[in-house]
């Protein structure tokens, strides 16, 4: 009895489709769903970045320095400084010069001679401008005098109208500044010309 042979392609046709049948065991044999996408499946989720953290620059500070009072009050002239003069305190009129003066952290003080003539010392201290600037630019009325050379100080100026002269001399950012109204001007020049010297060791003096 001759035995039937099954066709080599008819087996692999069969394999193929139990292999088909295999792979779809784990899903639901719905046609209409079969093709969808998976669900995915709850408790997972896309990576999520990190923020970015971007560096925030700090407020901007202003670099100008603010005056400060106790060098302008240090540079003052004392009562010892000015008791050869024969001054007592007390006020009386200032030349213009010192009032024209820019605005700044001043301070003042004054005195006056027996005959009623008066002297003013004024220091100003400035935040952020050269005193050398100050009195280089300054305009004062009267004629300009010129004044003998002090250690230290690089830029001074005086000028005298009528019986009253004015001095100005700078170091670093501090202004020191002299009013003497006196009854003649030979006086007040003389008077203008022998505080200078201690105008100019205060100011040095000063960091």
């Amino acid at each position: 009895m001759r035995r039937r042979q099954v066709p080599a392609v008819a087996v692999l046709v069969g394999l193929g489709a139990l292999a088909g049948l295999a792979g779809c065991g784990n899903r639901p044999n719905n046609l209409e769903t079969y093709y969808d996408d998976p669900v995915p499946v709850p408790g997972t989720s896309a990576p999520v970045s990190p923020p970015v953290s971007r560096a925030v620059d700090p407020p901007a500070v202003s670099s100008a320095a603010a005056p400060d009072p106790q060098r302008a009050s240090a540079a003052l002239l004392a009562d010892a400084d000015v008791a050869e003069e024969g001054v007592k305190p007390g006020s009386g009129r200032v030349s213009g010069c010192l009032t024209g003066l820019a605005a700044g952290e001043r301070k003042s003080v004054s005195w006056v001679y027996p005959s009623g003539s008066a002297l003013t010392h004024e220091v100003t201290a400035y935040p952020d401008r050269s005193g050398e600037d100050i009195v280089s630019g300054a305009h004062c009325a009267g004629a300009e005098v010129p004044l003998p050379p002090q250690p230290g100080i690089a830029v001074q100026r005086a000028w005298c109208e009528g019986s009253t002269c004015a001095v100005l001399v700078a170091k670093g950012n501090l202004v020191s500044a002299l009013s003497v109204a006196a009854s003649t001007p030979a006086r007040a020049q003389d008077a203008a010309m022998r505080l200078l010297p201690k105008m100019a060791n205060k100011l040095t003096a000063q960091p």
